[in-house]
Protein backbone atom coordinates (compact mmCIF):
# COMPACT_ATOMS: atom_id res chain seq x y z
CA UNK A 1 0.00 0.00 0.00
CA UNK A 2 1.14 3.12 -0.61
CA UNK A 3 2.12 6.36 1.94
CA UNK A 4 -0.12 9.09 1.44
CA UNK A 5 2.57 11.37 -0.36
CA UNK A 6 2.99 8.09 -3.01
CA UNK A 7 -0.47 7.97 -3.18
CA UNK A 8 -1.01 11.77 -3.74
CA UNK A 9 1.74 12.08 -5.86
CA UNK A 10 0.61 9.10 -8.47
CA UNK A 11 -2.79 10.96 -8.04
CA UNK A 12 -1.53 14.40 -9.57
CA UNK A 13 -0.15 12.06 -12.89
CA UNK A 14 -3.73 12.14 -14.48
CA UNK A 15 -3.94 10.36 -17.89
CA UNK A 16 -4.01 13.15 -20.65
CA UNK A 17 -2.46 15.84 -18.65
CA UNK A 18 0.85 17.32 -19.97
CA UNK A 19 3.62 14.76 -19.46
CA UNK A 20 6.69 16.35 -17.58
CA UNK A 21 10.32 15.07 -17.83
CA UNK A 22 12.77 15.64 -15.33
CA UNK A 23 16.62 15.48 -16.19
CA UNK A 24 19.23 15.86 -13.74
CA UNK A 25 22.71 16.39 -14.55
CA UNK A 26 25.86 18.61 -14.25
CA UNK A 27 26.61 19.40 -17.71
CA UNK A 28 24.66 21.91 -19.11
CA UNK A 29 25.10 21.26 -22.57
CA UNK A 30 23.66 17.52 -22.25
CA UNK A 31 20.89 19.29 -20.92
CA UNK A 32 19.93 21.53 -23.86
CA UNK A 33 20.39 18.33 -25.97
CA UNK A 34 17.69 16.19 -23.94
CA UNK A 35 15.12 19.17 -24.40
CA UNK A 36 15.86 19.04 -27.87
CA UNK A 37 15.01 15.20 -27.78
CA UNK A 38 12.35 15.20 -25.44
CA UNK A 39 10.62 18.17 -25.33
CA UNK A 40 7.21 18.25 -27.16
CA UNK A 41 3.65 20.02 -27.59
CA UNK A 42 2.99 17.44 -24.84
CA UNK A 43 5.71 16.99 -22.86
CA UNK A 44 7.75 19.64 -20.58
CA UNK A 45 11.44 18.47 -19.79
CA UNK A 46 12.55 20.49 -16.90
CA UNK A 47 16.24 20.38 -15.89
CA UNK A 48 18.31 20.22 -12.68
CA UNK A 49 22.27 20.25 -12.20
CA UNK A 50 22.39 19.76 -8.60
CA UNK A 51 21.08 16.41 -6.35
CA UNK A 52 19.42 19.55 -4.28
CA UNK A 53 17.87 20.80 -7.20
CA UNK A 54 16.78 17.80 -8.71
CA UNK A 55 14.97 16.62 -5.61
CA UNK A 56 13.26 19.85 -5.03
CA UNK A 57 11.90 20.26 -8.27
CA UNK A 58 11.14 16.44 -8.28
CA UNK A 59 8.63 17.37 -5.36
CA UNK A 60 7.62 20.69 -6.26
CA UNK A 61 6.74 19.47 -10.10
CA UNK A 62 5.78 15.85 -9.71
CA UNK A 63 7.46 14.48 -13.14
CA UNK A 64 6.42 11.48 -14.95
CA UNK A 65 9.96 10.38 -15.50
CA UNK A 66 13.20 11.58 -13.90
CA UNK A 67 16.39 10.90 -15.77
CA UNK A 68 19.64 11.43 -13.63
CA UNK A 69 23.13 11.41 -14.49
CA UNK A 70 25.29 8.63 -11.96
CA UNK A 71 27.49 11.84 -10.66
CA UNK A 72 25.66 14.64 -9.81
CA UNK A 73 27.83 17.28 -8.17
CA UNK A 74 28.53 15.87 -4.55
CA UNK A 75 25.78 13.49 -4.29
CA UNK A 76 25.41 10.51 -6.45
CA UNK A 77 22.67 9.88 -8.57
CA UNK A 78 22.49 6.58 -7.34
CA UNK A 79 22.12 8.39 -3.91
CA UNK A 80 19.32 10.67 -5.49
CA UNK A 81 17.79 7.97 -7.08
CA UNK A 82 17.05 6.22 -3.12
CA UNK A 83 15.73 9.89 -2.19
CA UNK A 84 13.01 10.05 -4.65
CA UNK A 85 12.20 6.25 -4.27
CA UNK A 86 12.36 6.57 -0.52
CA UNK A 87 9.65 9.89 -1.34
CA UNK A 88 7.69 8.30 -3.95
CA UNK A 89 7.84 4.21 -4.24
CA UNK A 90 6.01 4.25 -7.74
CA UNK A 91 9.00 7.14 -9.34
CA UNK A 92 10.16 6.23 -12.42
CA UNK A 93 13.45 6.29 -12.54
CA UNK A 94 16.54 6.03 -15.66
CA UNK A 95 20.16 6.51 -14.17
CA UNK A 96 22.43 7.49 -17.09
CA UNK A 97 26.64 6.75 -16.63
CA UNK A 98 29.35 7.02 -18.92
CA UNK A 99 30.49 3.71 -17.36
CA UNK A 100 28.16 0.97 -16.80
CA UNK A 101 29.84 -0.81 -14.34
CA UNK A 102 28.99 -4.12 -12.95
CA UNK A 103 28.28 -2.47 -9.43
CA UNK A 104 26.31 0.63 -10.94
CA UNK A 105 24.23 -0.91 -12.95
CA UNK A 106 22.84 -4.09 -10.29
CA UNK A 107 22.85 -1.28 -7.55
CA UNK A 108 20.53 1.33 -9.56
CA UNK A 109 18.38 -1.93 -10.52
CA UNK A 110 18.53 -2.52 -7.12
CA UNK A 111 17.57 0.36 -5.51
CA UNK A 112 14.33 0.79 -7.78
CA UNK A 113 15.62 2.67 -11.59
CA UNK A 114 13.23 1.96 -13.98
CA UNK A 115 16.19 1.23 -16.43
CA UNK A 116 20.32 1.79 -16.99
CA UNK A 117 21.62 3.43 -20.32
CA UNK A 118 25.16 3.91 -20.76
CA UNK A 119 25.84 7.43 -21.96
CA UNK A 120 27.17 6.82 -25.13
CA UNK A 121 23.63 4.86 -26.40
CA UNK A 122 21.43 7.92 -25.44
CA UNK A 123 21.80 9.48 -28.76
CA UNK A 124 19.71 5.76 -30.00
CA UNK A 125 17.62 4.48 -26.67
CA UNK A 126 16.96 7.64 -24.75
CA UNK A 127 13.72 8.18 -26.56
CA UNK A 128 12.82 4.39 -26.76
CA UNK A 129 13.65 4.23 -22.84
CA UNK A 130 11.50 7.57 -22.07
CA UNK A 131 8.79 6.09 -24.39
CA UNK A 132 8.64 2.35 -22.43
CA UNK A 133 8.45 4.58 -18.71
CA UNK A 134 5.67 6.66 -19.77
CA UNK A 135 4.22 3.55 -21.17
CA UNK A 136 4.60 1.84 -17.44
CA UNK A 137 3.41 4.89 -16.09
CA UNK A 138 0.39 4.78 -17.80
CA UNK A 139 -0.01 0.56 -16.88
CA UNK A 140 0.89 1.33 -13.31
CA UNK A 141 -2.20 4.21 -12.82
CA UNK A 142 -4.50 1.67 -14.30
CA UNK A 143 -3.09 -1.27 -11.78
CA UNK A 144 -2.67 1.64 -8.90
CA UNK A 145 0.55 -0.59 -8.26
CA UNK A 146 4.31 -0.95 -8.65
CA UNK A 147 6.68 -3.37 -6.55
CA UNK A 148 9.43 -1.11 -4.99
CA UNK A 149 13.02 -2.65 -5.23
CA UNK A 150 14.92 -2.57 -1.88
CA UNK A 151 18.47 -1.42 -0.93
CA UNK A 152 21.45 -3.01 0.22
CA UNK A 153 24.97 -2.50 0.93
CA UNK A 154 27.87 -2.08 -2.21
CA UNK A 155 29.43 -5.03 -2.94
CA UNK A 156 32.69 -5.28 -5.38
CA UNK A 157 32.50 -6.21 -8.79
CA UNK A 158 32.27 -10.04 -9.40
CA UNK A 159 31.32 -10.33 -13.10
CA UNK A 160 32.84 -7.69 -15.70
CA UNK A 161 31.33 -6.73 -19.17
CA UNK A 162 30.37 -3.31 -20.66
CA UNK A 163 28.48 -4.93 -24.13
CA UNK A 164 24.62 -4.21 -24.30
CA UNK A 165 24.16 -8.27 -23.69
CA UNK A 166 26.21 -8.34 -20.54
CA UNK A 167 23.93 -5.35 -19.24
CA UNK A 168 20.86 -7.20 -19.16
CA UNK A 169 22.18 -9.82 -17.90
CA UNK A 170 23.39 -6.98 -14.25
CA UNK A 171 20.20 -5.55 -14.63
CA UNK A 172 18.51 -8.74 -14.53
CA UNK A 173 20.61 -9.69 -11.60
CA UNK A 174 19.78 -6.49 -10.20
CA UNK A 175 15.92 -6.99 -10.16
CA UNK A 176 15.75 -10.56 -8.65
CA UNK A 177 18.31 -10.33 -5.86
CA UNK A 178 16.09 -9.21 -3.71
CA UNK A 179 13.67 -12.23 -4.01
CA UNK A 180 14.03 -15.60 -2.71
CA UNK A 181 12.51 -17.22 -5.92
CA UNK A 182 14.78 -20.22 -7.59
CA UNK A 183 16.67 -18.88 -10.60
CA UNK A 184 17.88 -21.11 -13.58
CA UNK A 185 20.85 -19.96 -15.20
CA UNK A 186 21.34 -21.28 -18.91
CA UNK A 187 24.43 -21.09 -21.24
CA UNK A 188 27.00 -22.28 -22.70
CA UNK A 189 30.31 -24.08 -20.98
CA UNK A 190 32.57 -21.40 -19.35
CA UNK A 191 29.95 -18.36 -19.85
CA UNK A 192 30.59 -17.65 -16.58
CA UNK A 193 27.30 -18.91 -15.10
CA UNK A 194 28.52 -19.76 -11.46
CA UNK A 195 29.74 -16.01 -11.11
CA UNK A 196 26.16 -15.11 -12.27
CA UNK A 197 24.71 -16.96 -9.18
CA UNK A 198 27.29 -15.78 -7.09
CA UNK A 199 26.40 -11.90 -7.62
CA UNK A 200 22.89 -13.07 -7.27
CA UNK A 201 23.33 -14.11 -3.76
CA UNK A 202 26.40 -11.62 -3.15
CA UNK A 203 23.70 -8.58 -3.71
CA UNK A 204 20.80 -10.51 -2.11
CA UNK A 205 19.43 -10.08 1.97
CA UNK A 206 21.44 -13.41 2.03
CA UNK A 207 24.64 -11.96 1.23
CA UNK A 208 26.11 -12.62 4.96
CA UNK A 209 25.10 -16.17 4.90
CA UNK A 210 26.82 -19.01 3.17
CA UNK A 211 27.41 -19.38 -0.92
CA UNK A 212 28.05 -23.13 -1.70
CA UNK A 213 28.25 -24.45 -4.95
CA UNK A 214 28.51 -28.02 -6.33
CA UNK A 215 28.87 -29.61 -9.78
CA UNK A 216 26.02 -32.42 -10.15
CA UNK A 217 28.53 -34.21 -12.65
CA UNK A 218 31.20 -34.56 -11.08
CA UNK A 219 30.32 -36.62 -8.30
CA UNK A 220 29.28 -40.00 -8.58
CA UNK A 221 25.73 -40.40 -8.27
CA UNK A 222 26.30 -43.15 -5.25
CA UNK A 223 28.24 -39.92 -3.23
CA UNK A 224 25.95 -37.08 -4.49
CA UNK A 225 22.97 -37.92 -2.44
CA UNK A 226 25.26 -37.88 0.60
CA UNK A 227 27.25 -34.51 -0.60
CA UNK A 228 23.43 -32.71 -0.68
CA UNK A 229 21.78 -34.10 2.18
CA UNK A 230 24.67 -35.49 4.53
CA UNK A 231 24.73 -38.74 6.16
CA UNK A 232 24.25 -40.61 9.48
CA UNK A 233 27.56 -42.14 11.18
CA UNK A 234 27.32 -46.15 10.24
CA UNK A 235 24.48 -45.50 6.96
CA UNK A 236 26.70 -46.86 4.40
CA UNK A 237 29.84 -48.72 3.74
CA UNK A 238 32.73 -46.32 4.70
CA UNK A 239 30.66 -43.55 6.58
CA UNK A 240 32.53 -43.84 9.58
CA UNK A 241 30.87 -40.59 11.29
CA UNK A 242 28.08 -38.26 10.72
CA UNK A 243 28.22 -35.92 7.71
CA UNK A 244 26.38 -32.65 7.10
CA UNK A 245 25.25 -31.80 3.66
CA UNK A 246 25.54 -28.91 1.50
CA UNK A 247 21.68 -27.89 2.29
CA UNK A 248 22.64 -27.51 6.36
CA UNK A 249 25.84 -25.78 5.59
CA UNK A 250 24.05 -23.60 3.54
CA UNK A 251 21.24 -22.64 5.94
CA UNK A 252 20.05 -18.72 5.42
CA UNK A 253 22.36 -18.59 2.62
CA UNK A 254 22.21 -19.78 -1.16
CA UNK A 255 22.96 -22.87 -2.58
CA UNK A 256 24.78 -22.78 -6.37
CA UNK A 257 23.42 -26.44 -8.30
CA UNK A 258 25.64 -26.41 -11.44
CA UNK A 259 25.43 -28.74 -14.26
CA UNK A 260 21.96 -29.42 -12.76
CA UNK A 261 20.69 -31.73 -15.84
CA UNK A 262 23.98 -34.43 -15.00
CA UNK A 263 21.87 -34.41 -11.79
CA UNK A 264 20.29 -38.46 -11.58
CA UNK A 265 16.68 -38.94 -11.24
CA UNK A 266 16.80 -40.41 -7.87
CA UNK A 267 18.42 -37.47 -6.75
CA UNK A 268 16.21 -35.26 -7.98
CA UNK A 269 13.07 -36.89 -6.71
CA UNK A 270 14.42 -35.94 -3.08
CA UNK A 271 15.47 -32.11 -4.17
CA UNK A 272 11.80 -31.82 -5.40
CA UNK A 273 10.96 -32.37 -1.85
CA UNK A 274 13.71 -29.72 -0.18
CA UNK A 275 11.86 -27.45 -2.14
CA UNK A 276 8.64 -28.04 -1.86
CA UNK A 277 8.74 -28.40 1.73
CA UNK A 278 11.77 -27.00 2.83
CA UNK A 279 12.82 -30.26 4.68
CA UNK A 280 14.87 -33.58 4.20
CA UNK A 281 16.52 -36.36 6.07
CA UNK A 282 20.10 -37.52 5.91
CA UNK A 283 21.40 -40.51 4.44
CA UNK A 284 20.71 -43.39 6.89
CA UNK A 285 18.76 -40.74 9.21
CA UNK A 286 15.25 -40.67 10.23
CA UNK A 287 15.10 -37.21 11.89
CA UNK A 288 13.30 -34.58 9.80
CA UNK A 289 15.59 -31.74 9.31
CA UNK A 290 14.41 -28.32 8.43
CA UNK A 291 16.38 -25.91 5.74
CA UNK A 292 15.78 -22.30 4.36
CA UNK A 293 18.12 -22.01 0.85
CA UNK A 294 17.99 -20.42 -2.08
CA UNK A 295 18.67 -22.59 -5.18
CA UNK A 296 20.24 -21.17 -7.96
CA UNK A 297 20.62 -24.03 -10.81
CA UNK A 298 22.70 -23.57 -13.82
CA UNK A 299 23.13 -26.29 -17.14
CA UNK A 300 24.54 -25.63 -20.26
CA UNK A 301 21.70 -28.17 -21.48
CA UNK A 302 18.47 -28.30 -23.26
CA UNK A 303 15.97 -29.23 -20.12
CA UNK A 304 12.68 -29.13 -22.33
CA UNK A 305 14.34 -31.92 -24.34
CA UNK A 306 16.04 -33.93 -21.06
CA UNK A 307 12.06 -33.55 -19.98
CA UNK A 308 11.05 -34.98 -23.42
CA UNK A 309 13.72 -37.81 -23.04
CA UNK A 310 12.48 -38.72 -19.55
CA UNK A 311 15.85 -37.75 -17.68
CA UNK A 312 14.66 -34.80 -16.46
CA UNK A 313 12.00 -34.28 -14.17
CA UNK A 314 9.10 -32.49 -15.54
CA UNK A 315 8.13 -30.83 -11.97
CA UNK A 316 11.48 -30.61 -10.35
CA UNK A 317 12.20 -27.94 -13.92
CA UNK A 318 9.08 -25.67 -13.37
CA UNK A 319 10.35 -25.44 -9.22
CA UNK A 320 13.71 -24.39 -10.23
CA UNK A 321 13.01 -22.56 -13.86
CA UNK A 322 11.03 -19.96 -11.44
CA UNK A 323 13.26 -17.43 -13.05
CA UNK A 324 15.28 -17.83 -16.30
CA UNK A 325 18.57 -15.86 -17.01
CA UNK A 326 20.47 -16.31 -19.89
CA UNK A 327 24.10 -15.91 -20.45
CA UNK A 328 25.43 -15.06 -24.03
CA UNK A 329 28.43 -16.24 -25.24
CA UNK A 330 31.76 -14.76 -25.23
CA UNK A 331 31.12 -14.57 -29.70
CA UNK A 332 28.09 -12.91 -29.00
CA UNK A 333 29.86 -10.16 -26.58
CA UNK A 334 33.27 -9.08 -28.73
CA UNK A 335 33.15 -5.94 -27.02
CA UNK A 336 33.89 -7.52 -23.57
CA UNK A 337 36.99 -9.65 -24.83
CA UNK A 338 39.72 -6.98 -24.39
CA UNK A 339 37.87 -5.67 -21.02
CA UNK A 340 37.88 -9.45 -19.63
CA UNK A 341 41.73 -9.70 -20.89
CA UNK A 342 42.77 -7.08 -19.20
CA UNK A 343 41.32 -7.71 -16.19
CA UNK A 344 42.91 -11.01 -16.26
CA UNK A 345 46.02 -9.67 -16.50
CA UNK A 346 45.50 -7.63 -13.30
CA UNK A 347 44.63 -10.13 -11.44
CA UNK A 348 47.75 -12.42 -12.33
CA UNK A 349 49.55 -9.30 -11.79
CA UNK A 350 48.29 -9.04 -8.11
CA UNK A 351 48.01 -12.48 -7.17
CA UNK A 352 51.65 -13.47 -8.44
CA UNK A 353 53.33 -10.20 -7.61
CA UNK A 354 54.84 -9.43 -10.51
CA UNK A 355 54.55 -6.56 -12.75
CA UNK A 356 51.02 -6.23 -15.39
CA UNK A 357 51.27 -7.16 -18.51
CA UNK A 358 50.16 -4.92 -21.50
CA UNK A 359 48.11 -6.36 -24.64
CA UNK A 360 49.55 -4.79 -27.88
CA UNK A 361 46.77 -3.92 -30.44
CA UNK A 362 47.86 -6.78 -32.65
CA UNK A 363 46.95 -9.44 -29.86
CA UNK A 364 43.50 -7.24 -29.55
CA UNK A 365 42.82 -7.70 -32.96
CA UNK A 366 43.83 -11.61 -32.70
CA UNK A 367 41.36 -12.21 -28.85
CA UNK A 368 38.31 -10.68 -30.81
CA UNK A 369 38.92 -12.29 -34.31
CA UNK A 370 38.69 -15.62 -32.24
CA UNK A 371 35.18 -17.15 -31.81
CA UNK A 372 36.32 -18.55 -28.28
CA UNK A 373 34.22 -21.76 -28.27
CA UNK A 374 35.16 -22.55 -24.46
CA UNK A 375 33.95 -18.83 -23.61
CA UNK A 376 35.57 -16.72 -20.85
CA UNK A 377 37.10 -19.39 -19.19
CA UNK A 378 38.95 -20.42 -22.57
CA UNK A 379 39.76 -16.73 -22.58
CA UNK A 380 40.73 -16.85 -19.34
CA UNK A 381 42.88 -19.87 -19.63
CA UNK A 382 44.75 -18.08 -22.40
CA UNK A 383 45.60 -15.39 -21.25
CA UNK A 384 47.40 -17.47 -18.30
CA UNK A 385 49.32 -19.56 -20.67
CA UNK A 386 50.13 -16.80 -22.91
CA UNK A 387 51.28 -15.01 -18.98
CA UNK A 388 53.96 -17.96 -18.75
CA UNK A 389 55.04 -18.06 -22.26
CA UNK A 390 55.69 -13.93 -22.70
CA UNK A 391 59.04 -12.65 -23.18
CA UNK A 392 58.63 -9.32 -22.73
CA UNK A 393 56.01 -7.08 -20.96
CA UNK A 394 53.73 -6.47 -24.09
CA UNK A 395 51.63 -9.69 -25.28
CA UNK A 396 51.98 -10.18 -28.52
CA UNK A 397 50.33 -12.72 -31.04
CA UNK A 398 53.17 -14.96 -30.91
CA UNK A 399 52.38 -15.18 -26.95
CA UNK A 400 48.65 -16.30 -27.71
CA UNK A 401 48.22 -19.71 -27.64
CA UNK A 402 44.34 -19.74 -28.92
CA UNK A 403 42.58 -22.95 -30.04
CA UNK A 404 44.48 -25.92 -32.13
CA UNK A 405 47.74 -23.25 -32.17
CA UNK A 406 48.31 -23.69 -28.14
CA UNK A 407 51.25 -26.17 -28.74
CA UNK A 408 52.97 -24.37 -31.31
CA UNK A 409 52.26 -21.32 -29.53
CA UNK A 410 55.65 -20.48 -28.44
CA UNK A 411 57.73 -21.75 -31.16
CA UNK A 412 55.83 -22.73 -34.89
CA UNK A 413 57.67 -25.96 -36.37
CA UNK A 414 59.62 -25.41 -39.07
CA UNK A 415 57.63 -28.00 -41.15
CA UNK A 416 54.54 -28.63 -40.38
CA UNK A 417 53.44 -30.35 -43.44
CA UNK A 418 49.47 -31.80 -43.51
CA UNK A 419 46.79 -31.68 -40.66
CA UNK A 420 46.70 -35.31 -39.05
CA UNK A 421 43.62 -37.34 -40.48
CA UNK A 422 43.86 -40.31 -38.09
CA UNK A 423 45.94 -40.70 -34.81
CA UNK A 424 48.43 -42.57 -36.79
CA UNK A 425 49.28 -39.14 -38.66
CA UNK A 426 48.97 -37.49 -35.72
CA UNK A 427 51.79 -39.31 -33.71
CA UNK A 428 53.86 -38.95 -36.52
CA UNK A 429 52.89 -35.22 -36.62
CA UNK A 430 53.87 -34.68 -33.12
CA UNK A 431 56.83 -36.17 -33.50
CA UNK A 432 57.81 -34.00 -36.77
CA UNK A 433 56.40 -30.74 -34.69
CA UNK A 434 58.69 -31.41 -31.25
CA UNK A 435 61.88 -32.07 -33.52
CA UNK A 436 61.72 -28.63 -34.79
CA UNK A 437 62.02 -27.58 -30.72
CA UNK A 438 64.70 -28.46 -29.48
CA UNK A 439 64.50 -28.74 -25.51
CA UNK A 440 61.08 -29.48 -25.38
CA UNK A 441 60.13 -32.74 -23.53
CA UNK A 442 57.21 -34.34 -25.42
CA UNK A 443 55.69 -36.84 -23.19
CA UNK A 444 55.60 -34.74 -19.84
CA UNK A 445 54.53 -31.92 -22.91
CA UNK A 446 51.56 -34.44 -24.06
CA UNK A 447 50.57 -35.15 -20.54
CA UNK A 448 49.84 -31.77 -19.78
CA UNK A 449 48.70 -30.53 -22.20
CA UNK A 450 45.88 -33.82 -22.58
CA UNK A 451 44.98 -33.14 -19.23
CA UNK A 452 44.24 -29.52 -20.07
CA UNK A 453 42.27 -29.98 -23.34
CA UNK A 454 40.46 -32.61 -21.35
CA UNK A 455 39.15 -30.51 -18.92
CA UNK A 456 38.65 -27.62 -21.57
CA UNK A 457 36.23 -30.37 -23.83
CA UNK A 458 34.24 -31.70 -20.59
CA UNK A 459 33.75 -27.75 -19.11
CA UNK A 460 36.19 -28.97 -16.20
CA UNK A 461 34.08 -32.18 -15.37
CA UNK A 462 36.37 -34.47 -13.64
CA UNK A 463 34.65 -37.62 -14.12
CA UNK A 464 34.64 -37.30 -17.86
CA UNK A 465 37.67 -35.79 -18.36
CA UNK A 466 38.94 -39.03 -16.18
CA UNK A 467 37.21 -41.39 -18.88
CA UNK A 468 38.07 -39.51 -21.64
CA UNK A 469 41.91 -39.60 -20.97
CA UNK A 470 41.54 -43.51 -19.81
CA UNK A 471 42.80 -42.73 -16.55
CA UNK A 472 41.17 -42.61 -13.09
CA UNK A 473 40.18 -39.49 -10.95
CA UNK A 474 42.70 -39.94 -8.60
CA UNK A 475 45.41 -39.90 -11.35
CA UNK A 476 43.67 -36.70 -13.04
CA UNK A 477 43.60 -35.03 -9.85
CA UNK A 478 47.75 -35.44 -9.57
CA UNK A 479 48.14 -34.25 -13.20
CA UNK A 480 46.02 -31.44 -12.36
CA UNK A 481 48.09 -30.45 -9.24
CA UNK A 482 51.29 -30.96 -11.04
CA UNK A 483 50.08 -28.96 -13.97
CA UNK A 484 48.93 -25.73 -11.66
CA UNK A 485 52.44 -25.96 -10.17
CA UNK A 486 53.83 -25.75 -13.56
CA UNK A 487 51.60 -22.76 -14.50
CA UNK A 488 52.21 -21.29 -10.93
Amino acid sequence: MLDATAATAASERAVGAKQKILVADPDPDFLDWAKSQLGADDVEVITAETSEDAFRLFNAEKPLVTITEMRLGTHSGLELLARLRKRDPNALVIVTGALGTTQSVIESMRLGAFDFVRKEQLPFNLKIVVDAAIKAAAEMQRAQKFAPALTVEQHQDSIVGQSPAMQEVFKMVGRISNSDAAVMITGESGSGKELVAHAIHQYSARHDRPFLAINCAAIPENLLESELFGHEKGSFTGASAQRIGRFEQSDGGTLFLDEIGEMPLSIQSKLLRVLQDGTFSRVGGNDVIRTNVRIVAATNKNLEAEIQSKTFREDLFYRLNVVRLQLPPLRGRKEDIKLLAEYFLKRIAAQKHKPQLQLSTEAVEVLEAYPWPGNVRELENTIQRAAVLATSDVLLPKDLPLGKNAPAAATEPASPGVAPGNLDEAAAFLFEAASAQPGLELLPWLEQEFTRRAMESTGNNQVRAAKLLGITRATLRKRLEHLRAATA
